[in-house]
């Protein structure tokens, strides 16, 4: 899986319903249902965790779920294909996927369908990944 191609992947996502808890490109996703889907495109075929809330204090397994993608920390300018960990407001987390240095796609609960745009100003990047080359 190449970034540019994990990025692709997710921007040919953009306008698909959000549905919490959502793993199917053709009845919703959610965030996790996002990264699922663009890596599937790119032939990493993965179940990411589906039972959660939208707000938690508890963190899911992170390492873990970067492991299993082929996907290692980094930090600095995201690239296209980074997968970065945002915290939106207090005890919620949500995932993006780069698709360029200031550019995201990501499941958006409020706008109920699969966006792309920049970084909302006050979101706090907590973890930033990047596919392993």
């Amino acid at each position: 899986m190449t970034g540019s191609g994990l990025a692709l992947a997710a921007r040919e996502l953009v306008g698909v319903p959000f549905r919490l808890h959502g793993r199917d490109p053709r009845s919703g996703l959610d965030c996790i249902g996002v990264l699922e889907a663009a890596c599937s495109a790119c032939g990493i075929t993965t179940r990411l965790p589906a039972r959660y809330t939208l707000r938690s204090r508890r963190l899911p397994p992170l390492a873990d779920i970067a492991a299993r993608l082929g996907l290692f920390e980094t930090h600095g300018q995201p690239e296209p294909g980074d997968v970065l960990f945002v915290q939106p407001g207090p005890c919620q987390q949500h995932l993006m996927i780069a698709t360029g240095p200031c550019r995201f796609v990501h499941a958006h609960a409020g706008l109920r369908r699969v966006v792309e745009g920049p970084l909302p100003a006050g979101w706090a990047v907590s973890r930033h990944w990047r596919p392993l080359p």
